[in-house]
This record gives C-alpha cells, sequence and structure tokens, in this order.
C-alpha cells in the first residue's frame, strides 16, 4: 500500500492539476470522489439517509462532489433534496449539478423551507477555503448546524480552515471523506471532523517528498521480530539516565516502557540516593549510582558506551552542570534518545548538540513548550504549521526532531517528515513522554533506525493508549495504563493487516476524549 501524504492546499491542487496534465480526467475523479461520499454516506448512516437527505453544494467542484453523491444517493432510492447559495457558472461542477437535477435530486432554496431530513452532505467550501465564509453563507452554516442532524463532509466541514486546522465555522462533522491524503488541517482539528476516511479516486501517485501518515501496518513492519534463539543481549541493551531524587518516578516510567517493548536489559544510572527506592521498585531494572556534575565514572562510560541505545533526560533536573553532563553522555552513546530536562538543558549547546547528531544516531523528542526551549528560532506559528517547525529544528540540529503533539512529527535532517495520529487526551498527563522515551529507547536498541524507529514507537505509544482508553477512559487513564496497553499493540501488530473496501486507502476514527 502506498504511503498517504499529508498535503497543504497547494500541494492539493498541484496534485490535481497533475492528474488533469496526465490525462486524467478531472471529471471522472469528481465522479469517483462524490460515488465513493455516497457510499460511506450509507455505510455509516444508512437509518438517517432513508429519512431523507440534504446537500448543500457550492459553486466550485467541492460542491460538485456533493451533487454527485446526491444523485448516487437518489439512484440508491434515498429521498435526496440539494440547496445552494450560488450555482456554479460552468465547468465540470455545472454539468455535476445539472445531472443531478436531471435525475431527479429536488433543489431547496438555502433561506425558505427545508424538508424533514436525517442527514446532510456539506460540500459548500472545499480544500482551498481560508478565513471565515463571507456573505450569506455563515448564516446558512449555523441553520446547518442547528437541525443537529449527522454530517458528512466532503473534504472537511465548511469553515474549518484545512492548512492550519482553524474553525471559522459552527459545523462539526460526524464524518469527514477526503481524497487521496489527509490534509494538514485534519490533523490538527480532530475534534471539528468526526471520523476521517480517505478515498482513492484515481489521482497519479504523490510527491515523494511530502509528509506522509504512518500506521500500524507501516509500524510493525519495521519493528524487528525476535529470534527463535534470542537472548537478553540480542534483544537490545538499553540504558535511561535520570530520576534525580525527587522525580524517580519518570526514570521508572521510562525503564518499564522498555521493558514493555521488548528490551532485553535495561540500566538506570541515578544518583545514590535514588537507587534504594528504584531497586525496591523494579527488581527487573539494573542500577547504577552516577551523580548528574562533575566527571562521568569510568565504570558509567563503559555501561554508556556498551549500550545499544541510551535515553537521558527523565527526571534528569535543571540545576547547573546539567548541559556539560547531557553532553558528556551522548559523547560515549552509540545512539541516543534525548528527552524532558535534557533538552530543556541543552538550550545554550544547540551547536555541540548539532556536532554530536553529525557523528551518531539522535532523536530529540520535545513537547511544544520544550521545543520553543531549544529551537526558538524554530517556534514561528508552532501550532498551525509543526511539520514546518519540526523540519527546520531537524535541519538546524542535525538530528531528528520528534515534536509530541496533535499530531506527532517526526522529522528528519534530510527534509522528509513522517506523521503519527494515534493517541487520545489520555496522553495529556505527566510521565507520558517518558513512556514513549522508553519505546523509542528499546526499538533503537533493537536495531531499528532512525526516523523509522521513533515514528514506529510513537504509533506504538498512541495505540497503547487507545488500548488503555477503551479499558480505563481516557480522564482516568495514567502513564502506566499506557505500558499496560504495549501487549495489546503487539498482539494487534502479529496479526495480518486488514484488507480495506475499495476505494478506502486509510481511515482514522475520532479520538476517545471520555
Amino acid at each position: 500500500m502506498r504511503p498517504v501524504p499529508v498535503l497543504t492546499p497547494e500541494q492539493s491542487r498541484s496534485w490535481d492539476h497533475s492528474a488533469d496534465t496526465a490525462g486524467r480526467s478531472l471529471r471522472v475523479l469528481m465522479e469517483n470522489a462524490g460515488r465513493a461520499v455516497a457510499l460511506l454516506a450509507l455505510d455509516r448512516f444508512a437509518r438517517a439517509a432513508s429519512q431523507g437527505v440534504l446537500a448543500a453544494c457550492g459553486p466550485g467542484n467541492n460542491g460538485g462532489d456533493g451533487w454527485v453523491a446526491a444523485r448516487a444517493l437518489r439512484a440508491a432510492g434515498m429521498p435526496v433534496w440539494a440547496t445552494e447559495l450560488v450555482p456554479p457558472r460552468d465547468g465540470i461542477a455545472a454539468d455535476a449539478r445539472a445531472t443531478a437535477l436531471h435525475d431527479g435530486v429536488r433543489l431547496v432554496p438555502a433561506d425558505g423551507p427545508w424538508p424533514r431530513i436525517g442527514l446532510i452532505i456539506d460540500a459548500l467550501l472545499g480544500t482551498g477555503a481560508s478565513g471565515a465564509p463571507r456573505g450569506t453563507m455563515m448564516p446558512l452554516l449555523h441553520r446547518v448546524a442547528d437541525l443537529a442532524t449527522p454530517v458528512v463532509a466532503v473534504d472537511g466541514p465548511t469553515g474549518l480552515d484545512l492548512a492550519t486546522g482553524v474553525q471559522h465555522g459552527p459545523l462539526r462533522a460526524a464524518l469527514s471523506v477526503t481524497f487521496g491524503g489527509v490534509r494538514r488541517g485534519h490533523l490538527l482539528a480532530r475534534d471539528e471532523i468526526g471520523d476521517l476516511v480517505v478515498v482513492d479516486i484515481g489521482l497519479p501517485a504523490p510527491d515523494p517528498a511530502w509528509p506522509v501518515l504512518i500506521g500500524a501496518a507501516w509500524a510493525a513492519a519495521r519493528v524487528v521480530p525476535f529470534r527463535a534463539n534470542a537472548h537478553k543481549g540480542t534483544r537490545g541493551r538499553v540504558v535511561i539516565v535520570g530520576g534525580s531524587p525527587a522525580m524517580v518516578g519518570a526514570v521508572r516510567l521510562a525503564a518499564r516502557a522498555a521493558f514493555g517493548a521488548g528490551a532485553g536489559l535495561v540500566h538506570v544510572v541515578a544518583p545514590e540516593a535514588s537507587l534504594a527506592s528504584i531497586r525496591a521498585a523494579e527488581p527487573d531494572v539494573q542500577t547504577m549510582a552516577q551523580e548528574f556534575v562533575g566527571a562521568i565514572d569510568p565504570a558509567v562510560q563503559k555501561l554508556i558506551a556498551d549500550a545499544d541505545a541510551v535515553a537521558i533526560g527523565p527526571g534528569l533536573g535543571r540545576e547547573p552542570g546539567r548541559a556539560a553532563f547531557v553532553l558528556a553522555v551522548l559523547q560515549h552513546a552509540r545512539r541516543a534518545v534525548v528527552d524532558a530536562d535534557a533538552l530543556t538543558v541543552l538550550k545554550a549547546e544547540r551547536d555541540a548538540l548539532a556536532r554530536l547528531a553529525a557523528t551518531r544516531p539522535i532523536v530529540c523528542t520535545p513537547h511544544v513548550g520544550e521545543f520553543q526551549t531549544l529551537f526558538p528560532d524554530c517556534a514561528v506559528d508552532l501550532e498551525t504549521a509543526p511539520w514546518d517547525a519540526a523540519l527546520h529544528a531537524a535541519a538546524l540540529s542535525g538530528a531528528t526532531v520528534l515534536l509530541k503533539g496533535v499530531p506527532t512529527i517526526v522529522a528528519s535532517p534530510d527534509g522528509t517528515a513522517l506523521t503519527v495520529a494515534a493517541g487520545n487526551p489520555g496522553l495529556a498527563t505527566g510521565g507520558s513522554g517518558d513512556v514513549l522515551t522508553g519505546i523509542i529507547a528499546a526499538f533503537l536498541a533493537q536495531g531499528g533506525v532512525l526516523p523509522d524507529a521513533a515514528a514506529a514507537g510513537a504509533q506504538a505509544h498512541g495505540e497503547a493508549a487507545d488500548h488503555a482508553a477503551r479499558r480505563v477512559t481516557a480522564r482516568a487513564m495514567r502513564p502506566m495504563d499506557v505500558v499496560t496497553g504495549l501487549p495489546d499493540v503487539w498482539r494487534a501488530w502479529a496479526r495480518p493487516a486488514r484488507l480495506r473496501r475499495v476505494p478506502i486507502i486509510d481511515e482514522l476514527p475520532a479520538p476517545r476524549t471520555v
């Protein structure tokens, strides 16, 4: 299965143009798109559709998709009406409108009486729309929203800027159907789009330079399976550096997650004052004492150098001298995950980080606050353009940058970006990032390569959170519930990938929020 691109509106328009240039009729693509919308509307909302469907159609090609969907639903026996503010002047959208009306779709005025309906097709404005809807569009959107009827959106609910994820209108979709790939705004506005389904309508192969959305099948294919004769040395040696006396929980969570992701040996390097509680609570974790200032003990140096992966940062603290200590640890590590306090203390040492990243694989895993501290010059439009921010930071640092958020972006110095949309609001708790650090460290220790190991780790982390939310709810979920959800992920990944029904390429259910 080809990767699912994550598009800007400009890239979406370019893709349509390349299809037209290649001789792929835009009228045929519109027919495919509208029929897919109708198919999914019946698949998800058959009972509601049987009560009547209203297609709200705009004057552009998005409206043309709506007219095709209306005609297809009418042919399937549904009672169908359409409404519009302005009809399309000419072109393929006007042709789709004329055909739908000829085939029995009834037109009702936007400001007049409407029949009783059970489902709305929103095809008013498409991918290229930006800013607040103007003129009589906003009153129409409020009228649709006031019906409290399920909305199937073509591309996305009208008023949602699919470049930035900013919602300018009152509509929320129960289902959004989009074509060929996801738009950035889909992933930035998960509350607005409902379930997202990506369908194939016959577009050519996407530009390989575009960011892509990964999923379970992609991640499972990049996790190294165990051999029958595996032993603790071949399953990956992970060293986690952190756990100041007041923050022992962070390093414990990272260690448990590393074991949960299959590491064969997990060591924790922490101050002597922290070790008694770690040893008592985590008998399967090996420990070594090291203060986080001054020279690194030779035994610790050897432990770090022999490790397959080192994670530094959970519970490290930010006291004076921490930056020099972090750089010294990275100097001895073969491959490393840098997280939490280790990121914050390196804010004045970014050049030194870049020199180290040029000689060994390093992944930095900041949340938004840590990103703003370490990469303040890259944090412009961080909420609406995280792909650009993460790619800029990766280019400056030479490291793989995993920017946590909704979605999570894994950016490489070579200019490629992977996108992870798994997970739910239950991950918005202290300690969730420590769990992610442990998973990624285990994948790196088992032979994974960056950026794939980081993206696969984020996908596993998000899926484990989704399993946990089904058990304990997103509201009650704690980081250890995510670790407990990892076995469910590995079982699911071991099963053959589920074949999707044509024309569906990918599906992204709305996140669990309770």
